[in-house]
């Protein structure tokens, strides 16, 4: 059967490029998984012995099998929630959907046989439980693979504790399986795009699981620190998008309980969240207040215990503090417009206390943007200062001696996003260096322009997309 043949072939491909990337990337962590999996029995384990570990393994698969089903099951449904923990036969016949790739097949593009003939780039990532490997399609897409790390810690301690590779497999896939699931109920622009699975059987020896998934930029946050101020402002009020969303998800106000900037990517510019085995729906339980004590490494806060006996918005502010401490402190401040470090202060007051919920702080952030993009934080910018420029229109320059400035969008000269030709003359003063400047037509994601400072030029050049600003020479004083 040639659907058959093309699933081994990707099976067995998959299988290749996974040991091979292995080998050569991770060799110390081989290295170390073998001294440990040299201490191993390698004999046959006693009957009783193997019974026990049987059972215990098979205990720790139904556990998994309990945090994945109350996913697959509506919000609201919380009844049926709870049973669905209790009901074993729905448990089964849920988990076998999902385990087999029948759960909602309909919104994958790719399964087994999208991954024959790939091509293995590099290896993106790779932790504890899991391994994210850049490839090329036959057709040429590039998209990231998640796979269970073989030779992670997972993995090893599971093998170690159970003697069971295959089992282990099974069991530590579950963080994946558990990713599917929550990429399917969980769509949203800020989350990264489930683009299909290979699960179950078809998914190689073992039933190995593979998830498919666009392809992103990891999160360089030295990189971004270095980037100009409306691009860190674009992840920041990206984040606060995607915790929006969570706080009112088909699955109820869901918290990210490992919250780095390494679960993030970047497509075309837009922050993804790319990591979501950890994000959790389940509600704090409670009795005082003090059991809703949210704790950080300099910050303790409190939250009220609710009438139904639940700590409320206790995720919803993790999830803010957490974007306070790892993203807004560093990218969000810094070198903001003047017109607009009050609001921006504000939002860091009101995050850094945890002053406000997921909305106002959403509504500030969306009011930052909409003074930036129409440029009303330059009210005060004095309508004269352009007319201390001689304007032609349709060229460019040639010959050019640059200047660099910081954050520049090019590292050769000094390149920033401007809302008008006024506030370029703006900066253009107020840079020693600069006698002109060039607004490229090319334009920023909030519909900005680039403008190109320089110091001199040698000539024109016609370039219909381009306006050349150059200072009027000022004529000396009359001695009196």
């Amino acid at each position: 059967m040639p659907g058959m043949g093309n699933s081994l072939r990707a099976a067995a491909l998959l299988a290749f490029v996974v040991l091979s990337i292995l080998v050569s990337l991770l060799i110390s962590s081989v290295q170390q998984f073998g001294a440990r999996i040299s201490h191993f029995p390698n004999a046959t384990v006693a009957g009783d012995d193997f019974a026990s570990l049987r059972g215990s393994l098979i205990y720790q698969l139904n556990e998994r099998r309990k945090e994945i089903i109350p996913l697959l099951l509506p919000h609201e449904d919380g009844n049926g929630r709870d049973q669905a923990l209790l009901d074993s036969s729905l448990d089964y016949s849920l988990w076998n959907e999902i385990s087999h790739g029948s759960r909602k097949a309909h919104m994958d593009e790719m399964d087994c046989d999208s991954l024959v003939d790939m091509q293995a780039m590099e290896v993106l990532g790779s932790g504890y439980t899991k391994l994210v490997v850049k490839v090329n399609l036959a057709g040429g897409q590039p998209v990231a693979l998640k796979l269970v790390n073989e030779q992670g810690i997972d993995m090893g301690k599971c093998v170690e504790d159970f003697k069971d590779t295959k089992g282990c497999r099974e069991l530590v896939s579950y963080k994946l399986q558990k990713e599917i699931v929550l990429l399917q109920r969980l769509q949203h622009p800020n989350v990264i795009r489930l683009k299909g699975h290979c699960a179950g059987e078809r998914g190689g020896e073992g039933g190995r699981v593979t998830v498919i998934l666009e392809q992103g930029t990891p999160l360089q946050m030295i990189q971004l620190l270095q980037s100009p101020w409306e691009d860190r402002f674009r992840v920041c009020l990206d984040l606060v998008r995607l915790l929006y969303f969570l706080s009112q998800s088909p699955l109820g106000s869901v918290g990210l309980l490992d919250f780095q900037p390494r679960q993030f990517v970047t497509v075309s510019g837009a922050l993804k969240l790319t990591d979501l085995d950890d994000a959790s729906a389940e509600e704090t339980f409670c009795h005082t207040d003090a059991d809703c004590t949210l704790q950080f490494p300099h910050r303790n806060f409190t939250l009220p215990c609710s009438n139904r006996g639940v700590c409320e918005g206790l995720s919803e502010k993790r999830n803010i503090y957490n974007a306070y401490r790892y993203f807004f402190t560093y990218l969000l401040p810094h070198q903001a417009p003047p017109g607009l470090t009050h609001l921006v202060d504000h939002i860091m007051n009101s995050t850094g206390e945890l002053k406000t919920d997921i909305n106002q702080t959403l509504e500030a952030f969306e009011h930052i943007l909409l003074l930036y993009k129409s440029g009303l934080h330059l009210d005060n910018l004095p309508p004269s200062i352009i007319r201390d420029y001689t304007v032609m229109r349709g060229m460019g320059t040639s010959g050019n001696v640059e200047y660099r400035c910081w954050p520049s969008y090019s590292q050769q000269g000094c390149m920033l996003s401007v809302h008008s030709a006024r506030e370029a003359a703006y900066i253009c003063n107020s840079h020693s260096q600069c006698n002109s400047f060039t607004l490229t037509g090319q334009k920023t994601w909030t519909g900005h322009l680039l403008a190109s400072f320089k110091s001199s030029f040698s000539h024109l050049v016609p370039d219909g997309t381009s306006e050349v600003y150059v200072k009027r020479t000022k004529a000396p004083e009359t001695p009196v």
